[in-house]
């Protein structure tokens, strides 16, 4: 993969002046790491919210400031979830000489045969996997193929799931991934109950429900306890 570049400018703004900057199409940001001196920075908004949002947290971002660049991974976004606008970004600078332990996420890939045979469910257990490798060789998402379900029980675990070069998995050889789960007649028929109950009530109130939440726009510059 080519490397991904983003320009960083050093920033003096924090705490509720850095509302302006957000207005003036820039997002705030922190460089931090062990071999690199904390570092307030900010980014141009547009083009940070694409890259952020077509790799993953596994990606390696070269940001660069002031002629200096530094391979980072994202560990934090702060994001405004009513307005879709990425409010600040911590950057975590890493050395490509030196293994690193982090989580990638699973990705379960094809089809699996108990789906169609047994109209069974897939349920998921473990998300993401912890790993140790160089940051050059962290994979951006752990694929794990879901086809070995065949019928109802079975069930895909850590120890299943083949290794990566130069990629050491840390999480339990135990922990679930995915078992082949049967469709209970009980939600079935709870879900029509529910279907009937619709019907019945139509002259009801819809319920309103909010989603997301409005991020404060206090900035806290206290990262350096990390």
């Amino acid at each position: 993969m080519d490397k991904i570049i983003l320009q960083a400018e050093k920033r003096t703004l924090t705490g509720k002046k850095v509302k302006n900057m957000r207005i003036a199409g820039k997002v705030p940001a922190i460089l931090y790491g062990d071999q690199v001196e904390t570092t307030p920075i900010s980014l141009d908004k547009r083009n940070t919210t694409n890259i952020l949002n077509k790799f993953s947290g596994s990606t390696i971002l070269t940001i660069e400031v002031e002629g200096e660049q530094y391979a980072t991974l994202v560990r934090e976004i702060q994001q405004d979830y009513l307005k879709n606008e990425l409010l600040h970004v911590d950057f975590l600078a890493v050395s490509l000489k030196d293994k690193l332990r982090t989580t990638v996420s699973i990705s379960l890939i094809g089809v699996a045969p108990v789906l169609e045979e047994f109209s069974a469910l897939i349920v998921s257990g473990i998300d993401q996997i912890e790993v140790e490798c160089l940051p050059q060789d962290l994979p951006e998402v752990i694929e794990v193929d879901i086809s070995a379900l065949s019928e109802i029980g079975s069930a895909i675990y850590m120890k299943d799931i083949p290794t990566l070069p130069d990629v050491d998995f840390l999480t339990d050889p135990e922990e679930l991934i995915a078992v082949a789960s049967a469709v209970k007649e009980e939600v079935i028929e709870e879900e029509e109950e529910e279907e009937l109950l619709d019907v019945d009530s139509e002259d009801a109130e819809p319920e309103v429900v909010e989603h997301g939440k409005k991020e404060e726009e206090s900035e806290s510059e206290e990262k350096n306890t990390k």
